[in-house]
């Protein structure tokens, strides 16, 4: 590939353009080959001008990329036409959506243009364009079209609801949708109230503000107080007897709970605040989800307090509508703390009862997370009847963790161990023809997003390839999978291959690069290969090019000051920092701290790969309290990208340690031990140096 370009946005006016763009044109024959061209540093300079907003150089870029015919001409003129938006007419639009009709830059600039419509008041515009939308992925242009057809004379009142329920940050979009639907009592102080409620838990106060502003000018006031000083708000308006001064205390206690716990637990006892019983209800889980985040040993109580303000039977229903109103229940994030701290600290006797009551109470789609069906068939087998009177119950526990028991992931193997079902890789897929691998390698948008990964424009060579993959059967996403694999590009390799649903090629998953480079350097640190790949695949997808925003490099992703610690520590001459990225440095800098903190937490595994995610300090405090099942341990880490990743890495080693040797079954249990909990006290103390 030529070397891109220097210089150019600087100069690219009128002479110089001329010369470009017969340069482009010199360029035509070799296209056809789609072999490196002249203009690919100007795609990178283009991108550097849409950054800068440099609308000359863009404009330049944009005339020779279109004379030199080049692949990557679409990308350019979306970035060119982006930066003029405001300016921009239908017609002119309309003739992109024409040129690239089907790529992802059409319906990406569709988003861009719904957007720039919204804002300019163009409701039949917006109406006529919008059914085009196919990624169909912007909540503030999902409510731009709903204000359309409220307009029209629809009743859209349960779809506004739910997306103005839904956003997360203040859009103009929703918040108009909202203004009109308060102002035509579609929408009641209740929905506004509720609104408000879920900013606040969701640690949103300006969106909870901005909703209150839709009630009466005292009620808006009064919110804005609970809000900015919730202690001060409950101590003033303790005793309101109003509904609306019920929902300013609770979302006063919500709010204090984001802050301190103990000050909002005090606030609720002994009376409820004079809530009714399901507003009580949702303050206590809130306050709940806090201490559970926090690890508190109190957190179980405050949720089975929340329970036991609702009645038994049909509490799935209650939860989702309390009062009778039309309104969501407790947040599937507060119901998913419940279960963690339940699971962590409630009594033997309460634990599963509850675990059963927090995942009924979920929403259907967040139930189908492997999570909630596996804890939740352990909790079915744990409170069925002892004889025939429970077998119907331990039933349908199999069939859930039948359910899950398929794949590779973590839950899954923990099922099927469950289960008692061999463990072992799934078969090989049948290869893939030579008239599949053609179609992948002749894909215009993967081909595109391939180009663009040379050109080192990952974020939009990303965005391409996930966009070209939408509606593929499994061969055809076998094929793109072995098409990125074929050009080393690990990352889109495996994220492809996870998409498929009904052939599995582990090959494909479980990649193994650098096979001989990471073997070696696991066994010169003391460690088990299969964790060295497990960890690195999580890390980097096995991409050494890759570099974090905070520094992280390589392979290993090892940060900076962990480099020089760990260099130190093993004799390594540390006078090139730049040797972070070189794969051999990096897989014997990253193995070394991997052993560290395996060794200085006892060789634990999921707590290794925890310190390794989110620093030794936090593991060490992650595992006081009692001591529980190692998934339990796992899946009440704080951090929901930590949580994520220990799993991923543990399930990750399992998998590759049967590929390394195909005698070792891919089991999870053994590998994260039976329980984590503190430190022995005659045990070794805390290496508090390590990075």
């Amino acid at each position: 590939m030529t070397a891109p370009m220097t210089g150019l946005n600087p100069l690219l006016r009128t002479p110089l353009l001329a010369a470009l763009v017969a340069l482009a044109a010199a360029a035509l024959p070799q296209r056809a080959a789609a072999q490196a061209s002249p203009l690919d540093g100007m795609v990178v300079e283009a991108r550097e001008a849409a950054r800068k907003r440099d609308r000359a150089a863009l404009a330049a870029a944009r005339a020779a990329m279109q004379a030199g015919q080049h692949p990557l001409t679409p990308w350019v003129e979306y970035w060119d036409l982006s930066s003029r938006l405001g300016e921009a007419q239908v017609a002119e639009v309309e003739a992109f959506y024409e040129r690239w009709a089907g790529s992802y830059v059409e319906d990406r600039l569709r988003n861009d243009w719904l957007k720039e419509l919204g804002r300019r008041r163009d409701w039949a515009a917006l109406a006529k364009d919008y059914p085009r939308f196919r990624m169909n992925d912007d909540r503030e242009v999902s409510c731009w079209w709903l204000f359309t057809e409220h307009l029209a004379g629809k009743d859209v009142t349960d779809a506004a609801r739910a997306a103005w329920w839904a956003q997360r940050d203040n859009d103009d979009g929703c918040n108009l949708l909202a203004t009109a639907m308060v102002d035509s009592k579609r929408f009641s102080a209740d929905d506004v109230y509720r609104k408000a409620l879920l900013s606040v838990e969701a640690q949103r106060p300006g969106a909870a503000k901005t909703a209150l502003g839709l009630l009466p000018n005292v009620a808006s006031r009064d919110g804005a107080e609970a809000i900015d000083n919730p202690a001060r708000y409950l101590k003033r308006r303790l005793l309101g007897p109003s509904h609306a001064a019920q929902e300013l205390r609770l979302l006063a206690v919500v709010r204090l709970a984001g802050s301190d716990v103990d000050a909002a637990v005090a606030e609720m006892s002994p009376n409820d605040l004079l809530l009714r019983p399901a507003q009580a209800a949702w303050g206590w889980a809130t306050i709940g989800r806090q201490a559970a985040v926090k690890l508190s040993a109190d957190a179980a109580g405050h949720y089975r307090r929340a329970l036991g303000l609702l009645p038994q039977p049909g509490v799935r229903e209650l939860l989702r509508h309390a009062d009778g109103s039309r309104t969501p229940g407790w947040t599937d994030e507060t119901l998913a703390w419940g279960v963690r701290a339940t699971l962590r600290s409630a009594p033997p006797a309460q634990r599963w009862p509850q675990v059963l009551r927090l995942v009924d109470a979920m929403s259907a789609t967040e139930q189908r997370d492997p999570a909630w069906t596996y804890w939740r068939a352990r909790a079915l087998a744990a409170t069925a009847r002892e004889g025939a009177e429970g077998d119907a119950q331990r039933a349908e526990a199999r069939r859930q963790l039948e359910a899950i028991a398929g794949s590779l992931s973590f839950y899954a193997k923990l099922a099927a161990e469950d289960l008692g079902q061999p463990a072992a890789l799934p078969p090989a897929p049948a290869p893939l023809s030579a008239a599949e691998r053609q179609a992948a390698a002749t894909h215009p948008g993967l081909g595109r997003a391939m180009q663009l990964v040379q050109l080192n424009l990952r974020d939009e060579a990303r965005r391409e390839w996930n966009f070209s993959l939408r509606g593929m059967g499994d061969r055809e996403l076998l094929a793109a999978a072995q098409l990125a694999c074929d050009r080393s590009d690990w990352q889109l390799c495996i994220n492809t291959a996870e998409r498929t649903r009904g052939e599995f090629d582990t090959r494909l998953r479980y990649p193994m690069p650098f096979a001989e480079d990471i073997t070696d350097a696991a066994k010169a640190a003391g460690l088990e290969p299969a964790l060295v790949f497990g960890l690195i695949r999580q890390e980097t997808r096995f991409m050494p090019q890759l570099k974090s925003s905070v520094g992280a490099a390589g392979l290993m992703q090892v940060m900076p000051s962990t480099a020089r610690y760990v260099a130190k520590k093993i004799g390594l001459p540390w006078t090139n920092p730049a040797l972070i990225s070189d794969p051999a440095t990096n897989l014997k800098l990253g193995t070394a701290y991997l052993k560290m903190v395996l060794d200085d937490l006892g060789g634990s595994q999921p707590m290794a790969a925890a310190a390794y995610n989110a620093g030794p300090g936090r593991p060490r405090r992650w595992r006081e309290g009692p001591t529980v099942e190692t998934a339990v341990w796992a899946e009440n880490i704080p951090f929901n990208e930590t949580r994520d990743y220990v799993k991923k890495v543990m399930s990750n080693a399992a998998v590759y340690a049967s590929l390394l040797d195909d005698r070792q079954p891919p089991q999870l249990r053994a590998r994260l031990g039976a329980s984590i909990g503190p430190r022995e006290a005659n045990g070794n103390s805390p290496n508090t140096e390590l990075p």
